[in-house]
């Protein structure tokens, strides 16, 4: 009795301060990795790996560990055959993932975090994850039904047991944003500008000189600035008696790489502490009973985006007008001073989140096994966007203030009943439940003007302005014509049933259906989704037995069925309001019209896959080699298509349907290898490689949809059959012209020497839209990563790389021209300035043909990148036990210090959330480089 008084303080300390279980978690997941008999998480249960019919991507703590990402899906990047994470440069941000191509065009990836369904994880502190299962093929997504359409990844966090056991982890680091595109200086944009005239107007009217304009400025160096992330991670766990727990607390600082402290900016940092407490008691031999908490706190700065204006402003002027003391206003150009747009605004976003589930297993009749969960996800952001009066421009503006708060009430509640069983070679698991998930979001807006700003958030307050406008009242929203606030439910009912069956560990089955029913379906609500794999282990065959090769070869193959009920709708706004649309008499009165032409019965997306897998293990299973090809349908994808011959619809070119379909396609191939050569050297080699093919196999009607950014009119995407999803539709550019001549009989219109040459596809002679066609996709065809780790003694060194291949990136940075916009260093040194200068880059013009949609701002978007390198050392054991300690091992790393591109931008890692837009590079935040230097203690 007294030792547990003992423990029990140690135990409150423990939960109080937190941390991580890396460096056992590490040393137990190293050991299972050369075990052909390793568990992994898979819905509503576990199962062994080699008797495993579907496609799973195993991520462990070792993978996430020691990595200075906020986000834990930024440290599997080139991880994984199949999962492409492109990841967001924003402090804070969450990736895109995509799983085996794009399997819709609404809705993300979900995570499974400890029962609670969600599509982003950055409140997770990644020190506090056990493994991530990463579900690739419809088979193990089928059970997760309506929610999986576009992939899982279920979240184990870490629990405890046995002794006591501390850890600290924390590392200090710098980011530094490398590849800024390089931009002409003064002189040469004097030279372009002046260039410029001469080509547009024939003359040199207008020209400026030097002398005028004595500044040189480097806009990115003026809005960037190198900064600091700090992450500090305390935590235990243990046993006290039935009672196994895990607890950490965290604090991450992440301050960006958008130069704040100016003006009144927020920059563009990020903060998040968390804390986490895993429970689990057991109060009979077949009860047990638990909880797993997590609570965290954020506050995201958010900057407005300067890094298209810092590419465009001239290098004419300086960010302060020496005269007035007040920023430069550019007399002439019509682009705002990116010092003034990164100073003159400031918003945040505050959140506190609560996730708790609670559950309660019961053994009962020997072999069954009852299970029920719920788990709530309760979140609060809370942003203000605040502009003050801007009064160095010509017509000075009064502030403004919004402040929006969103409400977010989820929950899951699952029970399940699973009945396991042996009979002689035959082993039986069945496993059926009841799923209920419900998500409600309302929102509150605030709009007033004349606020002033004290320096304190405080003073940030709607009641201290005029013109006080609330969202949620809805009479007033009908008086001044405004939206009322939204809100949102979702639910989903499910009941599903699986069953897991093997013979000898030889032959293995596993088939599973899930009936779905959707409150955002309002015809054929429910839907039923099967699905099926089966397996071979040749390996355990006696004709095998006298064989030296394979300690594991396994056939497997998969079909499956998933529904998407979360899609685009269009059946709000479909009344067009009239002002003074009613005339009785000479008096006109509001009328109203219905003007949207609506499909009131859009239904379910549905997903159908199928993969064909082998597995293998040789060298007393030191390595370990996957195949599979996938191949993955989408049909009836929501989403807009042209339909110009409905007549007066004010939606013709955006008529929102079940309207496509499509295919993703490829091959994954991944290895791995670990051996210790000595007892004090240890080895191992991970590569990956997946190819995708992605081809719209369908459009509703036969019809298309040109949409995405576009540029006086000209849009840049085109969704239409045979194509892959997101490319880019424009002019093929056939060089530049030279001559006059040459321009006056190619038949396109206006055309002068300089001018992009475009090709004639259709051979009529004449240059015009039926000469457009498709110019790249921005998916790529392939993806890979590869790394090596060598342990020497107490010294271990880790080398990661990653990249992709055969995408294309639309710069739409570069085409967004309006006038007397700067230019970068290729375009002065590549441009045509006279025949047989160049054929590659136009002359310098303003002129809007130059600009049309064309293959000119088409480039390639394969990159091969060195994403991690680390050096550790671990303290001797022997001096390690004399400091009272198990494990202390200090590192230094460094995240995406080099990476191998052609693209004119500052990354080819383009992150948009929007599928549709996925390749268009307009403001994108760029990726940093980090070098941190980190510790790991264990006590």
């Amino acid at each position: 009795m007294r030792k547990n008084y003992v423990k029990l303080p140690l135990l409150i300390a423990a939960l109080y301060f937190g941390g991580d279980l890396h460096a056992q978690s590490t040393q137990d997941t190293t050991t299972k990795e050369n075990k052909i008999e390793e568990v992994v998480v898979i819905g509503y249960g576990t199962q062994k790996k080699e008797n495993v019919t579907g496609s799973i991507g195993i991520v462990t703590a070792k993978d996430l560990a020691d990595k200075p990402n906020a986000n834990p899906l930024n440290s599997v990047q080139g991880k994984l055959a199949g999962v492409n994470v492109v990841t967001s440069g924003t402090p804070g941000g969450s990736p895109r993932v995509d799983i085996r191509g794009v399997g819709s065009l609404s809705g993300n990836t979900v995570f499974i975090v400890d029962g609670m369904l969600t599509e982003d994880i950055s409140f997770l502190n990644p020190q506090d994850i056990e493994s991530m299962s990463v579900l690739k093929d419809p088979s193990s997504l089928a059970i997760f039904g309506a929610k999986a359409a576009n992939g899982a990844v279920i979240i184990k966090t870490k629990s405890g047991k046995g002794k006591p056991v501390f850890n600290v982890n924390s590392y200090l680091g710098i980011k530094t944003v490398t590849n800024v595109p390089k931009m002409v200086n003064a002189d040469q944009y004097i030279e372009l500008y002046n260039e410029k005239l001469l080509n547009d107007n024939g003359s040199s009217a207008g020209s400026i000189s030097r002398a005028d304009f004595p500044a040189d400025t480097d806009w990115f160096k003026e809005i960037f600035r190198t900064s600091i992330i700090n992450s500090n991670d305390f935590s235990a766990s243990g046993s006290l008696g039935k009672l196994n727990y895990y607890g950490s607390v965290g604090y991450l600082q992440d301050e960006g790489n958008l130069a704040a402290g100016q003006g009144i900016n927020s920059g563009s940092g990020f903060n998040r502490f968390n804390t986490k407490l895993n429970l689990s008691y057991k109060i009979t031999d077949n009860i047990t009973i638990g909880d797993n908490f997590s609570f965290s706190k954020t506050r995201t700065d958010v900057a407005n985006n300067p890094l298209l204006d810092a590419r465009n402003s001239p290098p004419l002027f300086g960010p302060i007008n020496s005269a007035t003391g007040t920023y430069q206003f550019f007399n002439g150009y019509s682009i705002a001073n990116p010092r003034a747009t990164l100073d003159l605004y400031r918003s945040q976003v505050r959140q506190e989140r609560m996730l708790n589930n609670v559950f309660v297993d019961i053994k009962f009749l020997k072999d069954f096994t009852f299970r029920s969960s719920y788990t709530t996800d309760n979140y609060t952001p809370v942003q203000y966007e605040y502009t003050p009066a801007i009064t160095y421009i010509p017509n000075p503006t009064i502030s403004n203030l919004i402040t929006r708060t969103n409400r977010y009430r989820n929950y899951v509640w699952d029970n399940t009943i699973n009945w396991k069983k042996t009979f002689g070679n035959h082993n039986l698991e069945l496993l059926a439940g009841f799923s209920r998930i419900r998500d409600s979001r309302s929102e509150d807006v605030w709009i007033a003007k004349n606020v002033s700003y004290d320096g304190t958030n405080g003073s940030l307050n709607i009641g201290n302005g005029t013109d006080i406008f609330n969202y949620q009242d809805t009479a007033a929203a009908v008086t001044n014509g405004r939206p009322a606030a939204t809100q949102d439910q979702q639910r989903i009912e499910s009941f599903f049933g699986r069953i897991n069956y093997d013979y000898a560990g030889k032959y293995l089955l596993n088939a599973s259906v899930r009936r779905d029913a959707s409150s955002q379906i309002s015809t054929d609500r429910y839907k039923t989704f099967p699905a099926i794999s089966v397996g071979w282990v040749v390996s355990k065959e006696g004709f095998m037995s006298e064989q030296n090769i394979f300690n594991l070869l396994k056939l497997r193959a998969s079909w499956g069925e998933l529904g998407n009920p979360r899609v685009k709708r269009d059946f709000s706004a479909i009344v067009t309001n009239i002002g003074g649309g009613a005339y009785y008499g000479n008096t006109g009165y509001a009328a109203a019209t219905v003007d949207r032409v609506i499909d009131p019965s859009i239904g379910w997306e549905t997903t159908t896959g199928s993969d064909f897998g082998v597995e293998m293990a040789f060298l007393n299973n030191k390595l370990k080699v996957e195949g599979t090809y996938y191949n993955k349908e989408s049909k009836d994808i929501v989403y807009g298509v042209n339909q110009a011959t409905i007549s007066g619809a004010s939606n013709p070119y955006d008529f929102i349907t079940n309207a496509y379909s499509f295919r993703n396609k490829g091959f994954e191939v991944s290895a791995n290898y670990n051996t210790d050569l000595s007892e004090s050297v240890k080895l191992g080699f991970y590569g990956n490689f997946t190819s995708l093919k992605n081809e719209i196999t369908s459009v509703y009607q036969g019809s298309f949809l040109e949409t995405g950014a576009s540029l006086f009119g000209n849009s840049i995407v085109r969704l239409q059959a045979g194509q892959a999803v997101g490319s880019y539709y424009g002019y093929q550019v056939d060089g530049v012209f030279q001559t006059d001549a040459e321009a006056a009989g190619s038949g396109q219109t206006g055309a002068k020497a300089g001018w992009f040459k475009f090709a004639d596809l259709d051979g009529n002679g004449v240059i015009d839209t039926r000469d457009k066609t498709f110019l790249g996709s921005p998916i790529p065809k392939g993806t890979y990563g590869f790394g090596f780790n060598l342990t020497v003694h107490s010294i271990d060194f880790g080398i990661d790389f990653q990249g992709v291949f055969g995408n294309k990136i639309y710069n739409y940075n570069r085409e967004q021209r309006y006038g007397n916009e700067s230019w970068d260093l290729d375009m002065y040194n590549n441009r045509w300035r006279g025949a047989g200068t160049s054929n590659t880059n136009s002359m310098i013009t303003s002129n809007q043909s130059i600009i049309l949609p064309n293959s000119f701002y088409v480039e390639d978007g394969s990159y091969f990148r060195i994403r991690n390198i680390q050096v550790g050392y671990n303290l001797p054991s022997g001096i390690a036990q004399s400091l009272s300690v198990k494990k202390l091992r200090i590192y230094l790393s460094a995240q995406n210090p080099w990476t191998s591109f052609k693209y004119n931008g500052f990354s080819p890692e383009i992150m948009n959330q929007d599928r549709v837009q996925m390749g268009i590079d307009q403001n994108i935040y760029p990726i940093s480089a980090i070098y941190t230097m980190g510790m790991n203690l264990t006590f």
